[in-house]
């Protein structure tokens, strides 16, 4: 008898779990850690997300950020061609078969490290930037230290196993963050397919949500023995972007079938409550001391804030310059934009001038002063 009601006091407990996970629509995840997260930061949900663990090739998404940002910042350039290094060449692991002295401009070598995850491909483009695997995994840690990635230690380029080698999610979900921030990024990993060496070679996207899943646009797939399959995925769907990043998922696609689950979660219970776009006026403000009495400003990047659904609506305060000084020109930075609550800073941008506006000369001032003076005894 005590077995039966062992038993069955064993699956209702099973019963009232299935239950509660299913109200909640919290998906139940074998990888062994998770994390969402909107476009600012804000976690929808985690599990173990600041667990080091190794991250296998999802390590590229720094690799290939630095690479981008070298061409943003010309250090090199995307047509430059590239000489693969006989070190480079015996990487080994995911690669796209770079024979030694080989050359490839930095634009299809990137686009290699993004779609198919070349090991070959990173150490070779890395080699060109730093001079050295070395210079670029101590360009690595900085960058990652810059972004207060504390849970974070890289100890090669491209994420094969090596000792004292780990990320958490919630860091490579700060790392996604940045990396959509870069136009040049987002076309690499966003490519399904291309075809390199003149049409010899056909590379398909590891990363299969580019199919499978409504506004995926990004970002980076990874499995070693070690560290099982992992992934870091992001979509835009509405205006509102999510990241979702699992590690140590065990059975194969696994990574992004739980992927996909987060994703469906967040945008079933949240949604964004768009304020301005880029380029959009926000407001207008005074001008002391110039030819016009106010300006317009406009937003210099996208803001909005995380809705919850079906939930009253968040109060969130706005905070604007009240006034700005002349002369000013047309796009120069006058001030930010602030969202608040609670005292507590959300979310802020930059507002810029949307014309330019002279500062008053001294006999325009006078001729103002006179204005107002004869204004205000006529209305006496």
């Amino acid at each position: 008898m005590r077995r039966i009601l062992l038993l069955l006091g064993i699956v209702s407990l099973i019963f009232m779990y299935n239950i509660s996970c299913y109200a909640s629509g919290v998906p139940e995840l074998t990888a062994r850690s998770a994390i969402v997260t909107d476009e600012n930061g804000t976690v929808l949900y985690e599990k173990d997300s600041t667990l080091r663990l190794p991250p296998a090739s999802v390590t590229k998404i720094m690799t290939l950020l630095l690479a981008v940002e070298a061409v943003e910042s010309g250090v090199i350039t995307a047509d430059e061609m590239i000489t693969a290094s006989m070190p480079a060449s015996k990487e080994g692991g995911s690669q796209i078969w770079l024979e030694p002295n080989e050359q490839m401009s930095a634009y299809d070598m990137m686009t290699a490290i993004a779609v198919v995850s070349a090991n070959d491909a990173a150490y070779a483009v890395m080699e060109r930037i730093y001079g050295s695997e070395s210079a670029a995994v101590e360009a690595m840690n900085r960058r990652a230290e810059e972004l207060g990635l504390t849970d974070t230690h890289f100890a090669n380029v491209n994420g094969l196993p090596v000792e004292n080698h780990y990320m958490s999610v919630r860091d490579v979900s700060v790392l996604v963050r940045e990396a959509v921030k870069h136009p040049l990024y987002l076309e690499l990993c966003g490519k399904k397919e291309v075809w390199l060496r003149g049409g010899k070679n056909w590379l398909v996207n590891t990363n299969k949500l580019l199919w499978w899943y409504a506004g995926a646009d990004g970002m980076k797939t990874g499995w070693t023995e070690e560290a099982k399959y992992c992934f870091a995925g992001t979509a835009v769907r509405d205006g509102l972007r999510l990241v979702s990043v699992v590690f140590g998922a065990e059975e194969p696609r696994s990574h992004l079938r739980e992927s996909m689950a987060l994703l469906d979660w967040g945008y079933r219970n949240y949604q964004y409550e768009k304020i301005a776009e880029a380029g959009d006026i926000v407001g207008a403000v005074a001008v002391r001391n110039g030819e016009e009495a106010t300006v317009d400003l406009v937003a210099s990047e996208p803001i909005g804030y995380l809705e919850k659904r079906g939930k009253e609506k968040r109060n969130i305060e706005r905070i604007m310059p009240t006034d700005i000084v002349a002369p000013i020109s047309a796009g120069e930075i006058c001030g930010k934009m602030i969202l608040r609550e609670d005292g507590v800073d959300i979310i802020s941008i930059d507002l810029m001038a949307g014309k330019s506006i002279g500062k008053i000369s001294f006999w325009q001032i006078l001729k103002r002063n006179a204005v107002r003076m004869v204004t205000w005894e006529a209305s006496l």
